[in-house]
């Protein structure tokens, strides 16, 4: 600390003590916030899918779990479910929603990508704050010739335009984790969770390889930056968040969430990671990949043969907070069906997990309209 510091400390000090304030008040009011204060103040959730007839259980997830508001990806398009999404999101104050394309049209209609726009916009009309784009793009959707739609085709350039205009950040899936474009065998790193789903496997597919998603994505990227992107899953690369890194330095649209993906995170040094976090914070979104849907269907980042139970759920949050604000050495995966390896804790500054909980999404995708005793209101 520099002598003036030292100097407007010791006077800040002798003022509070002449006014009457206590001794543990005075340090609450010169020492940096705690990470767990930060997080009391509640944490937006960028990666939720929540289904129409589960909205009452999700609110009490997230008033118990301390979420403050949460962006629901799975809205649907204009006419299929998203007006209910949307009329349940405004009555809890809870919830924004993200829009979604009825990819499956791509391959009925030569103009798709105009229909899709207008969808998009009609979407926006009726109040959705974002896109969703499913990893069936680059892996499943066709083009009416039959073609398989590549991520960065410039056929859907309609759509990406109309995003940016919009000002609706695209929050984009691609491809998988890098271990489902391996043998699924007991060498493979979520052998686990391939066995209990191996329908999910892209091995021996007529798919692109993972590296090559990653060049298309990209390239997408590059090609709209008047367009803001959010590459879900730690820029669909948590193998290498170093990659991402540099992706992110090279493309100042391009944003990415946490979700489903700290357990491959929590293998990298965590100095380095730390660092990573700390140089990016603007631009990194805390997300689960949670789940509810009807019969109490719980996801937590994914699952099994079966789904998650309920409780599950406390301890599956707690992890994400262990490992973003503690340096906590060999802590359990929140997610071991994606693999039952240990993780490191990255220890990040109060100020940077401000960004990370709260500021960077509402910055991207605003707030919910309040509503009376809303922990989201002013």
């Amino acid at each position: 600390m520099g002598a003036m510091q030292k100097v407007g400390s010791t006077l800040l000090l002798a003022g509070l003590m002449v006014s009457g304030v206590g001794c543990q008040r005075m340090m609450d009011l010169i020492r940096p916030a705690a990470p767990a204060a930060v997080r009391a103040r509640g944490v937006v959730d960028v990666h939720l899918h929540v289904s129409p007839s589960e909205f009452d259980r999700a609110v009490k997830l997230m008033d118990e779990q301390g979420l403050a508001y949460g962006l629901n990806l799975s809205g649907t398009w204009p006419g299929a479910i998203l007006e209910k999404q949307l009329e349940l999101a405004e009555q809890s104050g809870r919830f924004l929603v993200a829009a979604n394309i009825p990819w499956m049209a791509a391959r009925r209609f030569e103009d798709f990508p105009t229909r899709a726009a207008e969808l998009l916009k009609k979407s926006h009309e009726l109040g959705v704050r974002a896109l969703k784009v499913e990893k069936a793009l680059g892996l499943q959707v066709r083009k009416p010739s039959g073609e398989l739609l590549a991520v960065d085709d410039p056929w859907l350039d309609p759509i990406w335009q109309t995003a940016g205009e919009l000002k609706l950040p695209v929050f984009i899936h691609t491809g998988d984790p890098k271990a489902f474009w391996e043998p699924i065998d007991e060498k493979n790193e979520r052998f686990e969770e391939l066995s209990a789903h191996p329908g999910w496997s892209n091995h021996d597919r007529p798919v692109p390889s993972f590296e090559a998603l990653l060049e298309q994505l990209l390239g997408l990227v590059a090609r709209h930056p008047a367009t803001n992107f959010v590459a879900v899953h730690f820029g669909n690369n948590s193998e290498d968040p170093f990659w991402v890194g540099h992706a992110l330095e090279a493309h100042p649209n391009l944003y990415v969430d946490l979700a489903a993906r700290l357990p491959e995170l929590g293998r990298h040094d965590a100095k380095k990671l730390h660092e990573l976090f700390v140089r990016h914070q603007d631009r990194i979104l805390f997300g689960t990949d949670t789940g509810l849907g009807p019969e109490g269907f719980y996801m937590l980042g994914s699952f099994g043969e079966e789904p998650n139970r309920a409780e599950e759920v406390g301890p599956y949050f707690q992890a994400h907070w262990r490992w973003l604000e503690t340096w906590d050495k060999q802590q359990p995966s929140p997610t071991p069906i994606q693999g039952r390896w240990t993780i490191d804790g990255i220890g990040l500054p109060a100020a940077v997990l401000e960004k990370i909980y709260r500021a960077n999404a509402e910055r991207l995708i605003g707030r919910p309209k309040p509503q009376t005793g809303s922990p989201t209101a002013p």
